[in-house]
């Protein structure tokens, strides 16, 4: 039967470690717990190590995400302070990872009448969530957002993974009643690409009036489904913090929301031969070039 020393049963240390193991485990718990703050207390009885050394390792870390475009680390002095790990892309990691979202949607074969793509493979692997939901995050770094909002389905893996990173729990939007939802809001809703009038509703416990709502979703068109979101924030007197969409497609007339951030752009360059022209999308310019 193997014996561990090292970690006891709650995942603290019952003997000192070694600096590179403080680091590793330092790391792992910050980012499992982004901005959170984390008290050197907590440290220094987990390794059983003075708020020197844990000090240290913090400025190391600090550095090496600084250094990456991977985050920031911030300490805060006092009794009650500690360290918050906020992560995020630098301007050159996020045009790094759009180009890989770029690359992963350009393929013909995507292309499934009346102009949509299909996405549903992409936001089904890990990979390609951690990119999305840390460019979400990136979007939102400084800004107070109490809650993601999304609507079924495919949106719920994209919430989830900006939810993570924003450290911030996330709802979702029905387009039909549950049972199990309790009370709900609901909105009807013009659906901006076929123009139909739809129905979407949200429990009364999800959402609390002058909460800051980001709202996600996969694919973006005429925008009805977003604007339906919109409409409904209102109805719980909350706050509409901005919206961010994995795609972009080409829409014909007005679409029925601004300033929506898109992270790719995809257009239908061929109805005949059915061929695909994907770029990136506004987040570069919204994120790190506005005024």
């Amino acid at each position: 039967m193997l014996k561990s020393k090292a970690i006891n049963t709650f995942g603290g240390l019952d003997m000192k470690v070694r600096r590179s193991n403080r680091l590793v485990d330092m790391t792992r718990y910050l980012m499992e717990h982004p901005r959170s703050l984390v008290s050197l207390k907590f440290f220094g009885e987990r390794y059983d190590s003075a708020k020197s050394s844990i000090s240290e390792d913090l400025s190391i870390i600090r550095h090496t995400f600084h250094s990456w475009g991977m985050g920031r680390l911030e300490t805060i002095p006092g009794a009650s302070g500690g360290a918050v790990l906020t992560p995020f892309y630098s301007k050159e990691n996020a045009e790094k990872a759009i180009a890989d979202l770029v690359d992963a949607v350009s393929d013909d074969t995507r292309l499934l009448p009346g102009d949509y793509v299909y996405l549903s493979d992409l936001i089904g692997r890990p990979d390609i969530l951690r990119r999305v939901g840390r460019l979400i995050a990136t979007q939102y770094v400084d800004q107070d957002v109490d809650v993601i909002m999304t609507v079924e389905t495919k949106g719920i893996p994209i919430a989830q993974s900006a939810a993570m990173y924003l450290n911030k729990p996330f709802v979702i939007v029905r387009n039909s009643s549950h049972i199990t939802e309790g009370p709900t809001v609901s909105v009807n809703y013009v659906s901006g690409s076929v123009k139909r009038i739809k129905k979407m509703e949200l429990s009364r416990r999800t959402l609390s009036a002058g909460a800051n709502v980001v709202v996600v979703d996969d694919f973006m068109k005429g925008g009805g489904t977003l604007n339906g979101m919109k409409s409904l924030i209102k109805e719980f007197d909350a706050n509409l913090v901005g919206m961010t969409v994995l795609a972009e497609g080409e829409v014909t007339g007005k679409r029925l929301v601004d300033n929506c951030t898109s992270l790719i752009k995809v257009n239908a360059v061929d109805d005949e031969k059915k061929t695909i022209q994907a770029g990136p999308g506004s987040f570069v310019k919204d994120v790190f070039e506005k005024e």
